[in-house]
């Protein structure tokens, strides 16, 4: 067993509720979002696309989610990359890199266990908010910027 590593992964119920609550938020806004939650292995774990949220978004709320993996809000993600050319040159190029915001890492006693990622509504804003209100359902996940 010394050469196995324990790790923790979001539930799919827990997955599940935090797409439900990122969703009531989006109809409480009045936007249309889609909604991706992925385990820390970044693997689709729930997912709704609202009714008229734009198609091309479905990609974007998934990629969203995995650079949180990185374990910063993509927001955070971009902020650290714009100061530095080479890095705001490259690191959008990768395949799944979102650096715009609506994305953050799922943290339970601070280990990464999965991430949101919500795209869709007019405002980038709208999707922060959204994915926020699902990172209330777990005690301190929620940020404090």
């Amino acid at each position: 067993m010394a050469n196995v590593v324990k790790k923790h992964s979001i539930s799919s119920e827990l997955a599940q509720k935090m797409v439900d609550q990122a969703v009531a938020k989006a109809r409480e806004l009045g936007v249309n979002e889609n909604v991706a939650v992925l385990d820390d292995g970044g693997n689709l774990k729930a997912f709704s696309r609202m009714d008229g949220a734009p198609i091309l978004s479905i990609e974007i709320a998934q990629n969203k989610a995995y650079t949180a993996l990185f374990g910063v809000s993509t927001q955070d993600f971009f902020n650290f990359i714009q100061g530095d050319p080479s890095l705001l040159a490259g690191i959008p190029t990768l395949r799944r890199v979102a650096a715009y915001g609506g994305g953050f890492p799922i943290k339970v006693d601070g280990e990464i266990v999965g991430a949101i990622g919500v795209s869709g509504a007019p405002a980038v804003q709208n999707d922060v908010d959204c994915a926020t209100a699902a990172l209330a359902l777990l005690p301190g996940a929620v940020p404090t910027e």
